[in-house]
């Protein structure tokens, strides 16, 4: 991605509660972006891109809008991006992928 674009990063996330699809959009989602493996420390708001799970799947899109104007601006460099979603009892804190920014 290049460090001008202003893009959203999402995280597909599938949820079962008692072995049955459940629909976490109703949960508040975060993410954090980190050098390396490192445990992220600093949470930036997420939002579901919808209430309803991808086509055919029971996955749902949880997003967030980075670059310049957006809820969070990267520098150049490779990210370990991380997601958290705030249930009950759960609170899941996962990472989810590479982010590079050029």
């Amino acid at each position: 991605m290049s460090v001008q674009s202003l893009e959203f990063v999402q995280a597909q996330v599938t949820a079962t509660v008692a072995g049955a699809p459940y629909n976490p959009t109703v949960d508040a989602v975060e993410f954090a972006f980190t050098s390396g493996n490192a445990q992220p420390s600093e949470w930036h708001t997420g939002s579901w891109d919808s209430s309803q799970p991808n086509s055919g799947t029971n996955a749902y899109c949880a997003q967030i809008l980075v670059g310049p104007g957006g809820t969070v601006t990267l520098t150049q460099g490779r990210y370990t991006y991380w997601i958290k979603i705030h249930d009950n009892p759960e609170t899941p804190v996962l990472p989810v992928g590479q982010l590079a920014i050029t």
